[in-house]
């Protein structure tokens, strides 16, 4: 503790001990920092600091307070950076002082010294506040109250060169150089310095690049530096400097110019997509942050990379991630068809057969095309890595109609296992089309629906072969008055049914509910054959009721079985209707009645129908016809479930 004999000198300041009753300093005010960005000048007055002095003991009584003045060159002798704002509105007082000196009262010579002295200070000055600065970043070694003292210097100096600005004499030779810009180099010098040489080293890994670890250390860097500047670099500025957005445009920059050097010289495929994740993914989830984010404006920034860099990293990735699509979809299917060439039958899950070669399929797609999408930055350039689908959906269409062709004894349950791979490729193009692009989508499901089709009717010719006896006597007197004949067709169906197990429940469904569209369309083929006819009201009243059991029957036998096709009830029910209609305009609207519901139904159709009631003219078959066009021609209707297309008359 310094004892009341020590001089002035010996430390270097000047000791004021008197003070008044208030307990403050005698002689003089307290300091009052002055506003920044224009505010009032500071009195002419040397640095006041208050410190406390004791003899050493206990005293229950209130220590006697001091004060210590520092002066100018004290301030920079001893390199005092926590009051830099002092010295620098000490030098800005001296200033003034010099220049507002008359000539003719203040002689050259003195002029001259009294200039020399203000620009080697200056210079100190400045050498202090680079000094200080260069440590924003320096956690360790930062004084929070020397940064805030020389960002007040700066603010002090920027305000005093503006002030030169606007006066008719020239500035002094100190107020040559720009203090902002002496601020934004110095930062801009620091932050280049911390990213060529991050303080935390890349750890050894031999999975990992040189390129790899060197940017893994920037990124290090940059993170825990803009993190600093947030929670404790901000206070030391005013909100109007907005330093958070200065210091991230300087890293965004700084690491900006770095990967374009490497991006440059060319990337292998593993760098590649780690440059492109940094870009895309790493970079903005460390600006997304929440304690950066609400400071920090990352949209005006942009993108580390351009897109003109960006476009051929792109292309390599994506290329090369359509060829790994394309070598484990080839593998997937060449899998598939060696286990069937071998006569192995698929696997059995539940009773059921299947196959993984979809499900396999739809995670890689899934997986790779989503994880893209964040590479690339864009969902919609992921898509294109899904291009080669088309022929690769292509060659499992061929395997599938091989296996059908061929007809090996294991065919039958790879179809069956086939259909819950088209069922699972079709849900995954209707319920995620934002992983494919438009005419792969397109395409695809075209050729699933193909495979469908053609598996539905491989599957389902034997069963209409053994019905072939049954569908003989539909739409025949025997039909018309023996109801046995439709219940022999149902219970031929029922054996038939046993061949057709196996397939997936969903998919068993919708195979059942084929068969009751078929059948339902054998049905009403058979009845427009014309072999029964109809004579008059009873007999056509008879054939409603026929046709109206008939249809119950079918609805209810189809439907215990899985079938969903409730639609196929409406076209019956309205067949009936016109054969026991007798009113022409009632036949009509009947008629208009089906063709509105189902458009693909044809003039020819109509007439089949028609002549099956021998009463009716066939100038009353030509009007109903005419009606069914015309109404056809202002509906413009496509059949959204077409049945009549699928029955051939005459």
């Amino acid at each position: 503790m310094r004892t009341m004999s020590e001089s002035a000198e010996t430390v270097g300041l000047r000791v004021n001990v008197s003070s008044d009753q208030s307990g403050r300093p005698a002689g003089g005010r307290r300091f009052k920092l002055p506003k920044l960005w224009g505010g009032q000048k500071a009195q002419n007055q040397p640095v006041v600091k208050t410190i406390s002095i004791t003899d050493g003991h206990n005293s229950p009584k209130e220590e006697e307070l001091k004060t210590v003045v520092l002066t100018l060159e004290e301030i920079l002798q001893a390199e005092d950076v926590q009051h830099l704002c002092e010295a620098s509105q000490q030098l800005i007082q001296r200033e003034e002082r010099l220049y507002g000196e008359q000539k003719e009262t203040y002689s050259l010579t003195h002029h001259s010294e009294e200039e020399n002295k203000l620009d080697g200070y200056y210079k100190n000055l400045k050498g202090l506040v680079q000094k200080t600065l260069r440590l924003s970043l320096s956690p360790g070694e930062l004084s929070v109250e020397a940064l805030a003292s020389a960002v007040k210097a700066i603010n002090q100096e920027v305000d005093q060169d503006e002030q030169w600005k606007t006066r008719d004499k020239s500035s002094p030779p100190w107020r040559q150089d720009d203090w902002k810009k002496l601020h934004d180099s110095t930062l801009c010098s620091l932050v280049e310095g911390l990213m060529d040489n991050p303080s935390t080293p890349p750890p050894d890994n031999a999975e990992t690049s040189t390129f790899q670890a060197d940017v893994n250390s920037m990124g290090r860097q940059l993170k825990d530096d803009l993190l600093w500047v947030v929670g404790v670099v901000k206070i030391c500025y005013t909100p109007e400097q907005d330093i958070c957005n200065f210091y991230a445009g300087l890293y965004h920059q700084t690491f900006s110019s770095r990967l374009r050097k490497i991006a440059d010289f060319g990337l292998g495929d593993k760098d590649c997509t780690f440059l492109l994740r940094w870009v895309n993914e790493y970079y903005p989830q460390i600006l997304q942050k929440p304690e950066l984010a609400c400071e920090i404006n990352a949209e005006v920034m942009g993108k580390l990379l351009s897109e003109e860099l960006l476009k051929p990293l792109e292309e390599q990735y994506l290329s090369k991630q359509q060829e790994e699509l394309k070598t484990y979809i080839s593998r997937v299917l060449k899998e598939a068809e060696q286990k069937w060439r071998q006569g192995e039958e698929p696997t059995r899950e539940d009773g059921c057969f299947v196959s993984h070669v979809a499900y396999d399929i739809i995670q890689l797609l899934n997986g790779m095309v989503s994880s893209a999408g964040t590479i690339v930055g864009d969902p919609h350039k992921a898509q294109s890595i899904t291009c080669p689908l088309k022929d690769l959906m292509q060659s499992f269409q061929t395997f599938h109609n091989n296996i059908i062709k061929q007809n090996k004894p294991s065919s039958r349950p790879f179809i069956k296992a086939n259909l819950g791979c088209i069922k699972q490729f079709m849900e995954v193009l209707n319920k995620k089309g934002h992983l494919f692009q438009e005419d792969v989508r397109r395409i695809c499901l075209q050729v699933l629906t193909d495979m469908r089709e053609t598996a539905h009717l491989y599957l389902l010719k034997p069963v209409h072969e053994g019905l072939r006896p049954y569908y003989s006597q539909l739409g025949t007197s025997d039909w018309l008055n023996e109801p046995v004949v439709f219940r022999n067709l149902l219970d031929g169906v029922e054996k038939e049914l046993e061949d057709l197990q196996g397939a997936v429940q969903s998919c068993h469904q919708e195979l059942i509910g084929q068969l009751h569209q078929e059948v339902t369309v054998e049905y009403l083929r058979r009845l427009l054959k014309g072999k029964v006819k109809l004579k008059d009201k009873q007999q056509q009243h008879k054939a409603y009721q026929r046709i109206k059991s008939n249809t119950e029957s079918l609805q209810d036998f189809f439907g215990k079985m899985g079938s969903n096709e409730d639609w196929l009830n409406e076209i019956l029910t309205k067949v009936a209707e016109v054969l026991k209609l007798q009113e022409l305009p009632a036949i009509q609207m009947e008629v208009v009645s089906l063709g509105t519901a189902f458009p693909d139904l044809s003039e020819r159709h109509v007439s089949a129908l028609l002549k099956l009631k021998t009463n009716i003219s066939k100038a009353n078959r030509r009007m109903v016809k005419e009606t069914l066009s015309d109404n056809l021609k202002e509906l413009d209707a496509v059949a959204s479930r077409p049945f009549f297309s699928k029955i051939q008359v005459k």
